[in-house]
């Protein structure tokens, strides 16, 4: 048992290097993919503070709802249906809830319903699912999964009967949600579930730090000799403010910075937290491509996108789980040259990213 625990869990990286001027260029449908994003981080070389245009962008990002103790089946309510989950106008999912002890929900922009539960919720919900693929010996969780714009699922039909009477009466789902609506009309929508419940609306938090003396290993557009473990670990410590000099003095952290490198005068580290829309990240990808347009001192950015841990989903629909990492994000490395090289990570039971 103590030799598992001693072992670094495994995990899936993906790599894909493309050109933003390829046709064929799968960037655009791989971001849209990852639903529920609670975090990204950006890193500017010789920068110091945000180009006004880029912080707009960033201070733009679609705000969002927590409804505390949320019952579930509100989630069906056919005004809700009807002008909001048919509509495709939002997303959500359930808040403090941890994917490998507790009843999870997720509700996708293209209105199917995933509900990750225990053995005893399931059999008494009554619905039909599927035994997760992280349950380790037995099945004791289980993952449900509804396309609620489906014509059998339409209100006052035997399955969406089923479904309602099972949330509602046999397993009274509630829990803390967060809820996203799209930025055209999908706020409006919201109102009539948003008056039965207790409610808080929220913007994303935006943190920005300047970094002087930074040790950067050389990027450029050809990566092919690097390995990309040692990248992704760098950016994470710049984004965690973690040391790479591996100083004898330190006792914190024995990382650093992948060769050959550099040190760079200054660098913006900058990172927006939330339920953060696919949509929003989209546009600020397209803002640091303007950046990198203007001549400058460096050649490239970083952006990493972090979803939630505990999410019932990761890439597309595909079921998540935590095991021991929970590993759910991609890492974007941008040239001037309007190259990238993109990197998706999960878990080694995950789907295998786009």
């Amino acid at each position: 048992m103590f030799g598992d625990l001693e072992r670094t869990p495994r995990t899936l990286l993906v790599c894909d290097r493309s050109s933003f001027l390829d046709e064929k260029n799968r960037l655009s449908s791989q971001v849209e993919q990852l639903h529920f994003n609670y975090k990204v981080s950006m890193l500017l070389p010789e920068c110091s503070s945000a180009p006004s245009r880029l912080e707009a962008v960033l201070n733009s990002f679609n705000s969002f709802y927590l409804i505390r103790k949320l019952p579930i089946h509100e989630l069906l309510d056919k005004h809700f249906l009807e002008t909001s989950v048919h509509q495709g106008l939002v997303s959500g999912l359930s808040y403090r809830t941890r994917i490998d002890e507790d009843n999870c929900v997720a509700l996708m922009p293209n209105g199917h319903l995933s509900l990750s539960l225990d053995k005893d919720s399931f059999e008494l919900l009554g619905v039909e699912g599927k035994p997760s693929r992280y349950n380790l010996g037995t099945n004791s969780r289980y993952v449900v999964s509804v396309d609620l714009t489906d014509s059998s699922m339409a209100p006052g039909g035997r399955g969406y009967q089923r479904l309602v009477t099972g949330l509602r009466s046999r397993i009274q789902l509630k829990t803390d949600f967060l809820l996203s609506h799209h930025p055209v009309g999908g706020g409006a929508s919201l109102q009539a579930l948003l008056s039965r419940c207790d409610w808080s609306e929220h913007r994303p938090e935006v943190r920005s730090y300047a970094l002087t003396d930074l040790c950067c290993p050389l990027l450029t557009s050809d990566l092919q000799s690097r390995d990309p473990h040692l990248l992704l670990e760098w950016l994470g410590a710049v984004d965690a403010d973690v040391s790479c000099e591996n100083s004898s003095n330190s006792f914190l952290s024995t990382l650093v910075c992948p060769e050959p490198k550099t040190t760079m005068s200054r660098a913006l580290s900058v990172s927006v937290c939330g339920l953060l829309s696919p949509q929003d990240v989209h546009r600020l990808i397209q803002q640091i491509r303007c950046y990198l347009d203007q001549p400058r001192l460096e050649s490239w950015a970083s952006l990493t996108v972090h979803g939630f841990v505990d999410s019932p989903v990761s890439w597309g629909g595909d079921e998540h789980g935590v095991l021991r990492g929970g590993e759910n994000f991609y890492s974007l490395l941008m040239f001037h040259d309007h190259t990238y090289h993109l990197h998706l990570g999960t878990g080694a039971h995950d789907t295998c990213p786009p």
